[in-house]
C-alpha cells in the first residue's frame, strides 16, 4: 500500500527503537543514559523549520529525552504513556490536526494502536513483522541510525519542500 505523505502536517514519534537503537544504559547511580542520531536531529530541524511539527509519544519516561527535545525545540511531549491512541487524541485535541494529516513512527507493539489510527503509519526496518505489516512504510535504516531523518526527508519531498530545505547548505 502506498503512503501520501504530501498532507503531513505532523509527524509524532516513538522513542526507543525510533530515535535511538532501543538499546536502554543504566549508569551506576540508575541514570538512564541514551544515544541520539544527529543526522534525525537535523533532520526533525529541517522539517520543523519547514512548519511541520514534530511530536514524541513513548512509553519511557527520561530526562535524557527532555533534554534532547529541549535541544531541538520539541514541546508536544507525551511521556511515560501506555495507552498512545488515548495520546493521540489527546495530541489531535491540543493541536486541531486531523489523524489523516498526522504520520506516526514506531518501532514495536505498544505503537500499534496509534499508528493504525493516523494517515500515515511508519516504522523502522528492524521492527517486528506484526509492526511491518501494518506500515506504510518501512525505513531502510534501522531506529535510531538515521530513521527519522529517512522520514523527515521523504516528507518535505512529498510536500515540495525539499529543495526549500537545502537552499541554506548549498548556496
Amino acid at each position: 500500500m502506498k503512503i501520501h505523505l504530501e498532507n503531513i502536517k505532523l509527524l509524532l514519534l516513538d522513542v526507543d527503537g525510533v530515535l535511538t537503537d532501543g538499546t536502554i544504559t543504566y549508569s551506576d547511580s540508575g541514570e538512564q543514559i541514551k544515544s541520539f542520531n544527529s543526522r534525525d536531529g537535523l533532520g526533525l530541524r529541517l522539517l520543523m523549520k519547514a512548519g511541520i511539527r514534530a511530536g514524541i509519544i513513548t512509553g519511557r519516561a527520561s530526562e535524557a529525552l527532555l533534554h534532547r527535545c529541549r535541544n531541538l525545540k520539541i514541546d508536544l511531549i507525551f511521556d511515560g504513556v501506555r495507552d498512545k491512541a488515548l495520546a493521540l487524541e489527546t495530541v489531535m485535541e491540543q493541536t486541531g490536526i486531523q489523524a489523516d494529516e498526522i504520520a506516526f513512527m514506531g518501532d514495536d507493539l505498544i505503537d500499534l494502536p496509534a499508528m493504525i489510527r493516523v494517515g500515515a503509519p511508519i516504522t523502522v526496518y528492524d521492527a517486528p513483522p506484526e509492526v511491518k505489516e501494518r506500515a506504510r512504510m518501512v525505513t531502510r535504516a534501522r531506529g535510531g541510525k538515521g530513521a527519522v531523518r529517512e522520514v523527515c526527508e521523504a516528507i518535505l519531498k512529498a510536500r515540495g519542500l525539499w529543495d526549500t530545505a537545502l537552499e541554506p547548505f548549498i548556496s
